[in-house]
């Protein structure tokens, strides 16, 4: 129930218990009420006996409705830009032969040719002519070679007789591949062996030393992996 009592200009609300007629309804009766000492009363409810009634119909209040969900914010995703392409340029390991001279011994290189020596045709088998050269003088100097490359000899003696000029090859020392991992171990012997004669190197020669030792560092870090 709805009371209002007006007093001296002061408005006193007494809420009570809603007539279950009213409260199904949307709009409600307010009923003014005036006593015998002019007190102003607003009920829900008809007046009192004896009192002053004015009804009057208002709209009963409501809830206001339910506020909507927010909706979500749409956002622009900006995609990452694309990652740079990277090229790796990755060199094979480089082979390293294990060569063998007619004497027995032993060297190691890059390729697979072996040092070229020059050798008469006889001594691999083939059938050659010999004869006294032309012009020939016992005991006349051995003509020099010209170059730094190896060239066939000058003559071979053969019972009292020269064998002409150009019967001869060039051969090589025969090599095989080395595994990979006798590669490293290889260059690795071969790096500590620089690094042992730097100190007691020359000037000079350990400008040498560094550059090979660059080169084996070079070649162990892409081939050996450091």
């Amino acid at each position: 129930m709805l009371a209002l009592a007006v007093t001296g200009g002061a408005i006193a609300i007494a809420i009570g218990a809603h007539r279950p007629a009213t409260a199904q309804s949307d709009a409600v009766t307010i009923y003014r009420c005036t006593d015998d000492q002019g007190r102003l009363t607003l009920r829900d409810t008809p007046c009192r006996s004896g009192q002053q009634q004015e009804a009057r119909e208002m709209q009963r209040p409501q809830d206001p409705p339910p506020r909507p969900d927010p909706q979500p914010v749409a956002t622009t995703v900006v995609a990452p830009p694309p990652a740079p392409t990277r090229f790796v340029v990755v060199t094979p390991p480089r082979p390293l032969y294990e060569c063998v001279t007619p004497d027995g011994d032993v060297y190691t290189s890059d390729t697979d040719e072996g040092d070229p020596r020059w050798v008469p045709l006889w001594t691999i088998g083939y059938p050659v002519v010999v004869g006294e050269r032309p012009g020939h003088r016992v005991g006349a100097p051995r003509p020099r070679p010209q170059g730094e490359r190896p060239r066939a000899p000058d003559r071979w003696p053969h019972h009292g007789a020269v064998v002409y000029p150009g019967v001869g090859t060039w051969v090589r020392d025969v090599c095989h591949p080395l595994p990979q991992a006798e590669v490293c171990d290889r260059l690795r012997e071969e790096r500590a062996g620089i690094a042992s004669r730097y100190n007691s190197a020359l000037q000079s020669a350990r400008r040498v030393i560094n550059t090979e030792r660059r080169r084996l560092d070079a070649r162990l870090a892409n081939d050996c992996g450091g």
